[in-house]
């Protein structure tokens, strides 16, 4: 953990390392400046010699220079690597991200690498900023004290060096009892994310059920959960408070009583003793420090090891070793294909799938609600891997190509539409960035998508909210379409993606396909028998397998879910999940 974490410091390093050498010196220049006072009180104003006074005075003032310069470049510098050192950590995981497979993804929840993203990384930049700063001034400045009061009086520096023990020993307990609040704590932000990011997205849908007050509850519940796990962790650190204050106290009338009677003996000059004074509050401070630092770690700790689990995932989809770097046509191939989601358990989703398409086919497929027509075309850009047997893409297995490549010639479209912030030729250049507009007026002619952005107030350059909430949803798979389409691809999907249009669009968009991409695959998941029927061939699924493949003629003789279902429809009595065969 330690090594992955260490590991994106990089440039950073510089000022990872100048902010503890500042700190010594800070330390160093504090530790000399008692010494100073008591010279000056001892060897200047008990003898009435001024000119020691003014010189001391003088070499104070310097150290307290020197000292601040120290700390400021000590602040700087840290500030400069915990900032910088948690901006390579959110871009690290976010890079990380950005490889993960589908299967990887379903492996964290969205608000989980949120919570990742967002509150861990801050708090491992508090704790590293902290660590840099305290957990070297803090050690050093005891050490320091503690040797300055030997120097001065080991009799008085052994209350110290008791109090230092006792308390070490004491407060090691109190964080250690606290940690496990903190670790657990972290946890529990994944659920209040979840709470938000859900309510936000579906704010609509809470509004129209009117359960503003079910979510009112199911969010006060998940900040009660952290404001619980925080009040029994800090129940217990806040006992380090009062403990250190009564030791701090405690010592200083220790040092007081004692130190008084060695003055009076002569064991001890009055300056001395003021020097002990400071040095014990800067010994106990330190230790106060300390276990900040303690606690602090203790906390980062769980979103260390929450950041690491993103950072040592390994994709399940990478790239082999001498990947093809072309594909040459759009042709498929499955061969006895097996799918599971689960690795190496779980029932297949997909069983003994075999079929193969011709390049620039049309293809339909249909089937009742889980009967895996989503799992099987994701498998074509690798989005999944197939359990078992083969799945070829112009002749080539898809695990021998560049991820790169395939996927840039296999576009998907899928179940559920994304638009980004920004205008409406912004989403359209995610397919093709080089793009110029007339291509983009080109592809949304074909997606039927220029009738309504042509109406448009600001047409091509209109802004899209995030989401893509200030259009409809037929606007949206439109858009979609027209930018799948702008990646010229040899394979294009469309997973159900015309079920908001109505059946006339539908139409004229499956015609724009023959007449303007004949060359290119095309696979169409459907409910509607409408929007495959004149398809080259039509896949009927059920159940995650293959029930009938061939033409619209065709199965409507050899395939009874086929025929039923379109019976069915054609009559208005029904859809493809009420027929009983496909349930």
């Amino acid at each position: 953990m330690i090594k992955t974490l260490l590991g994106e410091i990089k440039e950073y390093k510089t000022p990872s390392i100048l902010t503890p050498v500042f700190m010594v010196f800070e330390v160093i220049f504090e530790t000399l400046i008692p010494l100073c006072m008591a010279s000056i009180v001892d060897d200047g104003i008990n003898v009435g010699d001024l000119r020691h006074v003014y010189v001391m005075g003088g070499v104070m003032t310097v150290l307290a220079i020197l000292g601040l310069a120290s700390g400021v470049l000590g602040g700087v510098f840290s500030a400069k690597a915990s900032t910088g050192f948690a901006k390579n950590l959110r871009k690290a995981m976010f890079d990380k991200i950005q490889t993960y497979s589908f299967s990887n993804i379903d492996h964290f929840s969205t608000a989980g690498l949120v919570t990742r993203l967002t509150t861990d990384v801050t708090n491992i930049q508090n704790a590293y900023q902290m660590i840099l700063r305290m957990c070297f001034r803090a050690p050093f400045s005891m050490i320091f004290a503690m040797g300055a009061a030997f120097i001065l009086s080991p009799r008085i520096a052994s209350i110290y060096l008791s109090a230092v023990v006792l308390l070490g020993l004491v407060l090691f307990f109190l964080i250690r009892s606290a940690m496990k609040y903190f670790s657990e704590v972290f946890k529990k932000y994944d659920d209040l994310n979840a709470a938000i990011q859900e309510n936000v997205s579906g704010i609509r849908v809470v509004k129209a059920y009117v359960r503003e007050d079910y979510e009112n509850e199911r969010f006060r519940k998940a900040a009660e959960n952290i404001h619980s796990m925080f009040v029994k962790a800090e129940n217990k650190v806040i006992l380090n408070g009062p403990l250190m204050m009564t030791t701090v106290y405690g010592c200083m009338i220790l040092i007081s009583w004692f130190g008084a009677k060695m003055i009076v003996v002569g064991d001890l000059e009055t300056g001395e003793l003021m020097s002990l004074l400071t040095y014990c509050m800067n010994i106990l401070f330190s230790l106060m420090m300390m276990s900040m630092i303690f606690v602090m770690v203790s906390m980062s700790t769980a979103s260390a090891e929450r950041i690491c689990e993103v950072l040592n995932e390994q994709a399940d989809i990478a790239n082999p070793e001498n990947p093809v770097m072309e594909v040459a046509d759009g042709s498929i191939e499955f061969r006895d294909v097996d799918f599971s989601y689960k690795k190496g358990g779980g029932e297949p989703v997909l069983k003994d799938v075999t079929f193969s398409v011709k390049s620039g086919e049309t293809i339909g497929i249909i089937g009742g609600t889980g009967s895996a027509k989503s799992s099987l075309v994701n498998l074509i850009s690798r989005l999944y891997d197939v359990t078992n047997g083969e799945l070829l893409v112009g002749g080539v297995d898809v695990r021998e190509y560049d991820l790169e490549t395939l996927r840039e010639q296999v576009s998907v479209v899928l179940q559920k539409n994304v638009l980004f912030s920004g205008s409406i030729l912004d989403n359209l250049r995610w397919g093709n960035p080089d793009a110029s507009e007339e291509e983009c007026k080109r592809v949304c002619r074909m997606a039927c998508a220029d009738e309504f952005i042509e109406k448009m107030p600001d047409g091509y350059n209109t802004h899209i909210e995030q989401g893509g909430t200030n259009v409809s949803g037929g606007q949206k798979q439109r858009l979609c379409i027209a930018r799948a389409l702008l990646k010229k691809p040899r394979i294009l999907i469309l997973d159900d993606s015309t079920s908001a249009v109505d059946t006339a669009t539908d139409a004229k968009i499956r015609k724009a396909f023959r007449e303007e991409i004949p060359g290119t695959t095309k696979l169409i998941i459907a409910q509607r028998i409408s929007s495959v029927q004149d398809a080259d061939r039509i896949i009927v699924m059920d159940e995650g397998r293959i029930n009938g493949f061939g033409t619209h003629e065709e199965l409507m003789e050899n395939n009874a879910i086929y025929r039923e279902v379109y019976e069915s429809q054609t009559s208005g009595n029904g859809d493809f999940d009420q027929i009983g065969g496909m349930e």
